[in-house]
């Protein structure tokens, strides 16, 4: 009895109140939808619905009955769209993990054109930072990766493209103490600021820091954003990657230094999942193309 029309069916009465109305959308006289509702009811041993003259009105059971319904008709309707999808080739979703250092303007872009050419596949963006973007791949919540930075910590079938190297730029505030000083800064004038840090969001895979001394405090935070403010009204100093920093650098209100011991470059990349190619992952990478339109559009 319960089939997905007899859902169907359920839901319409409730939703329009009356026997009548239903059995308009449903082309049917209202007899037989009044009919096929007592005999669904008959069946559950429960009243799903308050008789009244020219209406009706779901009882409590029914309101259970219909919300539960609801939830079903949209899980059919979600498998059966699902099993075309991978009847035609195409994966549910795709799944896209970004470093944070990344330029956020693209983002938005890169979801527009994808759901111009894809009508039928789920895009999943996930924003980490460091060791979380791979860790991200490993454990297969994502199937692309952009922007992964340093050394690959993760096996498996991953392919890789250049993106080349990532500068870093060392910040202070304008008003910092280390700010008027016009030299290399040592290690041990740093260490008694708190380093700004970002949160590595793997779980999994050893974290990484942005950059820290021995015996110096963190100042954790969530995203560059945050970082920009702290370093902004000096509450620490640190590193952060230079086309991020840029903008406040040539505006004054961020000061560039120089170090005894400077940060190394880190050297950046786009990875995917070759064993979850698709023809949506195969047109996110031919979308993004090679090395210089990579670092020219997510990094410069």
């Amino acid at each position: 009895m319960l089939s997905e029309q007899a859902l169907e069916m359920i839901d319409i009465v409730a939703r329009v109140g009356s026997f009548t109305a239903a059995a308009n959308q449903l082309h049917k006289v209202p007899s037989a939808v009044s009919y096929a509702v007592k005999q669904i009811e008959d069946e559950l041993g429960v009243i799903l619905f308050e008789r009244h003259h020219r209406s009706v009105s779901l009882t409590e059971p029914g309101k259970h009955f219909v919300q539960h319904a609801r939830e079903l008709l949209a899980e059919m309707n979600d498998l059966k769209r699902s099993t075309q999808r991978v009847a035609n080739g195409w994966q549910p979703t795709l799944s896209i993990a970004l470093d944070n250092i990344v330029r956020a303007d693209r983002i938005s872009v890169l979801i527009s054109d994808f759901y111009r050419h894809f009508s039928d596949v789920e895009l999943i963006i996930r924003i980490e930072v460091f060791n979380g973007v791979w860790e991200a791949l490993a454990t297969g919540r994502s199937d692309i990766a952009i922007g992964a930075t340093t050394a690959i910590p993760v096996g498996g079938v991953f392919q890789y493209k250049d993106m080349r190297d990532i500068e870093w730029a060392f910040l202070v505030s304008k008003n910092h103490p280390l700010a008027e000083i016009d030299r290399p800064l040592t290690d041990d004038e740093l260490r008694i600021y708190p380093s700004i840090c970002l949160e590595d969001t793997s779980r999994e895979i050893p974290k990484r820091t942005t950059w820290l001394l021995d015996n110096q405090r963190r100042l954790v935070v969530p995203d560059w954003i945050r970082a920009i403010n702290c370093f902004r009204d000096g509450s620490g100093i640190g590193y952060m990657p230079l086309n991020l920093a840029k903008p406040f650098i040539q505006s004054g209100s961020l000061i560039a230094k120089t170090l005894e011991n400077p940060k190394n470059a880190s050297p950046c990349c786009l990875a995917w999942n070759q064993e979850k190619m698709s023809p949506a992952l195969e047109w996110v990478l031919d979308y993004l193309g090679d090395t210089d339109k990579l670092h020219r559009e997510w990094l410069a």
